[in-house]
């Protein structure tokens, strides 16, 4: 079990240091960076933003507020986002840019971690099944 402590710790500091790199995150002077939230695959969104991009403002601005927030329960995030639905599996889905785009995430609620599951248009959106949808390689 040490062994997988201490890849939790490497993953969560590598992962603090390419968001702060990335997004211009601040750190507080005894150098750390304080992120509640943490993002897996953020790449995605990137990519999604490079073909839509319309959607990078409003999605890098809910990275910016996803990063800071301190998510415990579905509750939390319906407080700060009351049009977004929480789903099974831990998942909840955002609109994005009003209701033109849809983001899907999956949130690991103990380990702060935010997991993206699908992010598309609102026609895409239809098409899927957003209790199930992974992100394909």
């Amino acid at each position: 079990m040490p062994l997988l402590s201490g890849i939790f710790f490497v993953f969560d500091y590598c992962l603090k240091l390419v968001l702060k790199w990335d997004y211009n995150l601040t750190s507080s002077q005894s150098g750390t960076i304080n992120l509640d939230m943490k993002i897996i695959s953020i790449k995605t969104l990137k990519d999604f933003w490079g073909r839509y991009p319309e959607t990078e403002q409003p999605l890098r601005a809910w990275v910016d507020e996803a990063v800071k927030a301190a998510w415990k329960t579905p509750a939390d995030i319906k407080g700060m986002y009351r049009n977004a639905s929480i789903l099974k599996n831990k998942r909840v889905v955002f609109n994005i840019k009003g209701n033109s785009y849809r983001l899907i995430v999956a949130i690991a609620y103990q380990r702060g971690w935010i997991f993206v599951k699908f992010v598309g248009t609102h026609e895409q959106y239809d098409e899927i099944d957003a209790e199930t949808v992974e992100l394909l390689s």
